[in-house]
């Protein structure tokens, strides 16, 4: 949307709206215009967003607009721009309005940062911003255009979300090409997205990660002449890096902007928690503004009486315009919106009641929309009517004289070839596969399958089985369903994945793909078993919530004859400091004092050498690995060896100048104990544990 228009077309005819004085228009787009305008009912400022004619060409799509624009006034979050109003011009044209931002958006902010903005508010801008995409997705909403644009301030610099959802579906955004392409759009998107394929929440975290990409270094990740070749590098051209001061976000860029969704972050409270773990670092920005603020703050300390008179009247202003324009509950001046309709738990019910009599009157709609349809041609307009309010209300397969799924059967009842009949059943479809996508996320599969049986009920009744709209329902079922193995594969959860797979047996998903269900959840690791992903021979670990890898068996003499090597460090003393035979026959890893292959755990190892080994193997792999706490040493599974041997781990005794050794040896010992850090033992080996990726690894 550009931010500013010509005089010219700042004069051109304003359309009509019932209740609104259109002042000017304020921005242009690919699909609409925006207007600053005064509700004449609150004496407000709004902005009025007016869809272009070719925009939304027929009465279909417009009604499906309209539709959904009441979902996305629905989502009540403090950083979401919400919608006051929904309706059509005197033209017939559809609008929605909004509140009036005038702080700009984020993209001027960012071409006027001079190469980045500081670390603090990027952070704050990205909590915000996640903060209201989690909100939304766990409503079944997905953005599909997050962009810099659409990022807008209000008056205390609060940074709010825009354009939810609506109207930006074809991919339109505020830098179009003469053809139509649209390189605002493409700037952000994901690779699935670019291919045209379909797309879920997390093709929302990609444009995140774009946008923390854009803050942190002031220009996109990708540069590109048209919005095409921006597409395909976003596609197929490698994660960029960024420069030194900026390395301690590289690990959250490379997720967020990893090429197929599964490998990103799962939903937005994952990303958010990952965002958290950033390293804190002082950035140059905020080094050069301290001498400036102790100057500013000196001044203020000179300040004259009468100049505090006047900062105090400023404030008491100020604290005048909050309190009238303040979110109290009782605020005389706030406008509620309409407060989302919760679904009961009558929806799940399996049993179809008989359809109302089609004679009868429905209940009346939306007034609003009433006064913009022409007369009813037949009783089944009047049926659809109803349902298109049932659907917005939430009310899709229940209470039992009040539903949308019951009066698109009396609809077909009652005049089966009425024409807007079909597009209120993919409607109706549509509204269905929110709710079971959302039921399959909160793990309420039997409402999920309510509402699929729902959808083909009335799909089939009115032969739109074998629709688009049917497809589209399986397949974000399917979805769904692996979104949700792919969250108790993050946890490790086998049992909870195999619940997962009953419940798609269930909803009736294809014998293929729970094929491929059954699959994914076979494939998520029980304790005990390995872990094929992570080398070393590792297998998965788990008491209650604690879940780590560990090695199969203790480090070999071979394995550490490779770090003895390549590093050169010396072996330590295999006897006590005090021991003459320290000197008279000293043994080390090398010569423990008994026969040893490569193959058999080394001993004799310090816990200084163990730590380093960790380190070495560390820093050869994907993986980091380290010595295990003394509990997680207790966990370890039982290792085959002629000669048991204890391990080192990380805890210590007293001044740590001692370290603990666990587990059974050959020499009798048991349980945990100290020991000296400096010297090795020829009954205490190394065993190595690794921190198991967010996410999960499979097999």
């Amino acid at each position: 949307m550009r931010d500013t228009l010509s005089e010219e077309s700042g004069k051109a005819s304003l359309p009509e709206i019932t209740g609104y004085t259109l002042l000017r228009a304020i921005g242009h787009g690919g699909m609409s215009t925006v207007y600053l305008g005064e509700q004449v009912s609150l004496s407000r400022q709004v902005a009025i967003k007016v869809m272009l004619p070719e925009a939304l060409a027929d009465e279909v799509s417009r009604r499906r607009f309209e539709n959904e624009a009441r979902t996305i006034a629905r989502l009540e979050h403090p950083h979401i721009v919400g919608i006051h109003d929904v309706g059509r011009t005197r033209d017939g044209l559809p609008y929605y309005s909004m509140p009036h931002l005038t702080r700009g958006h984020l993209g001027q902010r960012i071409s006027a940062s001079n190469g980045g903005m500081d670390q603090a508010r990027v952070r704050e801008i990205l909590h915000a911003l996640l903060s209201a995409l989690g909100y939304a997705h766990a409503r079944g909403t997905i953005h599909r255009d997050v962009k810099a644009e659409n990022v807008l301030f209000d008056e205390t610099d609060r940074p709010l979300l825009a354009d939810f959802g609506i109207a930006l579906r074809r991919g339109y955004g505020t830098r179009v090409t003469t053809t139509g392409m649209a390189v605002g759009s493409t700037a952000y998107m994901a690779p699935e997205q670019a291919r045209g394929e379909e797309v879920d929440h997390r093709t929302d975290l990609y444009a995140i990660g774009v946008l923390a990409w854009e803050m942190l270094t002031g220009k996109l990740p990708y540069d590109a002449g048209d919005a095409v070749s921006m597409a395909i590098m976003h596609v197929k051209e490698p994660i960029p890096r960024l420069p030194p001061s900026l390395r301690h976000w590289q690990r959250f860029i490379d997720r967020a902007l990893a090429k197929g969704p599964i490998k990103r972050y799962h939903d937005a409270a994952h990303m958010l928690s990952a965002l958290e773990r950033v390293p804190q670092r002082s950035g140059t920005h905020e080094m050069l503004a301290l001498p400036a603020l102790r100057e500013q703050v000196a001044k203020v300390r000179t300040m004259p009486v009468w100049a505090w008179l006047g900062v105090a009247l400023v404030v008491a202003a100020g604290v005048g315009v909050f309190l009238r324009q303040g979110d109290g509950e009782k605020g005389y001046f706030r406008v509620d919106r309409p407060d989302v309709v919760a679904m009961t738990e009558n929806e799940a019910t399996f049993a179809l009641p008989a359809p109302p009599d089609p004679n009868a009157q429905p209940v009346a709609g939306d007034p609003a929309s009433a006064l913009l349809r022409a007369a009813p041609v037949s009783n089944a307009e009047r049926w659809v009517t109803r349902a298109d309010d049932q659907i917005r209300r939430g009310h899709l397969g229940a209470p039992a004289d009040d539903n949308a799924r019951d009066s698109l059967l009396a609809a077909q009842d009652s005049d089966a070839s009425y024409q807007g009949l079909p597009a209120a059943v993919d409607r109706f479809v549509e509204a269905s596969a929110d709710a079971a996508v959302r039921a399959i996320g909160d793990d309420e599969f039997k409402l999920a399958g309510a509402r699929v049986r729902d959808a083909m009920k009335v799909a089939e009744a009115t032969q739109r089985a074998g629709g688009g709209g049917v497809d589209k329902l399986h397949r974000r079922v399917m979805q769904a369903l692996q979104a949700r193995i792919e969250a108790s594969a993050a946890a490790f959860d086998r049992a909870g994945a195999q619940q997962v797979v009953e419940a798609a047996r269930a909803l009736g998903v294809s014998r293929a793909d729970l094929g491929k269900l059954s699959a994914l959840a076979g494939d998520i690791p029980a304790p005990g078993e390995p872990l094929d992903k992570l080398p070393g021979n590792m297998v998965l670990v788990r008491n209650g919530g604690n879940m780590f890898a560990a090695s199969q068996r203790p480090v070999s003499r071979d394995e550490y004859a490779r770090f003895a090597r390549a590093t050169g460090r010396e072996p330590a003393r295999c006897r006590a400091s005090a021991s003459l035979l320290r000197v008279l026959a000293p043994r080390d890893w090398t010569s423990p004092g008994f026969e040893q292959s490569g193959s058999d755990p080394v001993v004799c190892v310090s816990w200084e050498d163990a730590a380093a080994y960790a380190r070495w193997l560390d820093q050869r792999s994907d993986h980091a690995y380290r010595l295990p706490h003394a509990r997680e040493a207790e966990l370890l599974p039982a290792a085959k060896s002629a000669r048991q041997v204890s391990v080192w781990n990380n805890d210590c005794s007293g001044n740590c100048s001692q370290r603990i050794g666990s587990g059974t040896s050959w020499r009798g010992e048991t349980g945990t104990r100290p020991l000296d850090a400096t010297r090795g033992y020829d009954d205490v080996g190394i065993r190595l544990v690794s921190d198991l990726p967010h996410g999960g690894t499979g097999r």
